[in-house]
């Protein structure tokens, strides 16, 4: 058992750094992949592309909205125009920067999903050489599954948060025990309001302050909010509970720089590792000890709109930055809303989303302290 064990692990991160090793040739494979799916559609058929350079002239970037009529067609039971799968559920995010978006999960995505947000844990475990963190439990912060209620092929159903839905999916990521489980979180009937986090941190806090928990994976902010509420509520902070090992941070800007000593002062003295993980995608991990995430070239298919040219993310050189184009198995070109930037070899950092002021903070940056970066 774990031998087999042993092998999907070696296999999952070979496949990661294999992409990384040649981007272009892993980056042809990824999209060869999709164009198969895409083509199977109504929406692929309206394009036609065979090749990338066929990918890139026919088909068009878009954003979220752009994509409403065929998502409508999806919830009204065909699927078949813009899926090649049926869905086996919707999430939404957390509308950070607006409403929330809504999107299906499909099998192929759900999978992307779970081999990409095991690696950070899996090359951690790894690299470190201690097993460890794979023995015990993980703090589960996740926001709820069960939120809101629409109409899918005529009928009602529940969807939530795509943290909270795929924690449900997937309670066993990378071999790690969830706790409380997503199931237990949901039954709180619990919303975004200051009570209902205050009711979703006390259950978890009493639930957990007996077991073993030695890491923690999930949002920044949620990760600082509920170590704060321990702190003010209990007279703890989580280092005080738990010997957490490592922590596992995600989905917002300056986790390094922000976020870092927040998170170990408060749970530890140990590594954060980031993540580059969002509703729509896992898209890259923290490899080693440089604060930048590497892309799952091989899961994925990456365009940054720089200035007025469309490149390939792997072609983008140090210092260079614009806004990031996914692919995914659901979602053809896709303008995700994030601003990237290279820091070479294949090195990354979203530093924010794609507004107005976050570019001239960052051209202002550039100019104060690009020469040091």
């Amino acid at each position: 058992m774990f031998e087999e064990a042993f092998r999907r692990i070696s296999e999952n991160l070979e496949a990661w750094k294999n992409g990384l090793d040649n981007p272009p040739e892993a980056q042809a494979s990824t999209l060869s992949s999709f164009l198969e799916d895409y083509n199977r559609t109504d929406y692929g058929e309206m394009y036609n592309a065979e090749s990338q350079e066929e990918y890139k002239r026919n088909y068009p970037v878009k954003k979220y909205s752009d994509f409403s009529l065929w998502l409508s067609k999806v919830k009204k039971g065909e699927w078949g125009s813009f899926l090649i799968e049926q869905p086996v559920t919707w999430v939404m995010t957390r509308g950070t920067t607006g409403s929330s978006k809504v999107i299906p999960v499909t099998e192929r995505h759900l999978n992307h999903i779970i081999r990409g947000g095991s690696r950070a844990i899996l090359n951690h475990v790894t690299s470190d050489g201690s097993l460890s963190a794979l023995m015990g439990g993980v703090l589960n912060l996740q926001f709820p599954s069960n939120y809101q209620k629409m109409k899918v092929q005529g009928e009602e159903i529940e969807y939530g948060f795509s943290s909270g839905t795929y924690a449900k999916l997937n309670p066993m990521l990378a071999g790690l025990q969830l706790i409380p489980r997503q199931e237990e979180i949901d039954s709180l009937n619990t919303g975004l309001s200051l009570d209902d986090w205050k009711r979703r941190y006390e259950y978890i806090y009493s639930r957990t302050r007996d077991e073993e928990i030695f890491t923690l994976m999930g949002v920044a902010p949620i990760q600082t909010g509920f170590a704060s509420y321990l702190k003010k509520e209990h007279g703890v902070y989580p280092k005080d509970v738990w010997d957490i090992e490592v922590i596992f941070s995600t989905s917002v800007p300056k986790i390094q720089t922000k976020y870092k000593k927040m998170l170990q002062r408060m749970y530890g003295d140990v590594p954060v590792v980031e993540m580059y993980t969002a509703t729509e995608g896992a898209f890259g991990q923290q490899k080693d000890d440089f604060p930048y995430f590497m892309p799952n070239y091989d899961l994925y298919y990456f365009e940054v709109k720089s200035g007025n040219k469309m490149k390939n993310l792997h072609e983008l050189v140090r210092g260079q930055w614009g806004r990031l184009i996914v692919s995914t198995p659901i979602l053809p070109r896709y303008e995700i809303g994030d601003l990237i930037e290279c820091m070479g070899k294949n090195y990354f950092r979203v530093f924010g989303r794609d507004k107005s002021l976050t570019r001239v903070e960052h051209q202002v940056y550039r100019l104060l302290f690009g020469w040091f970066i």
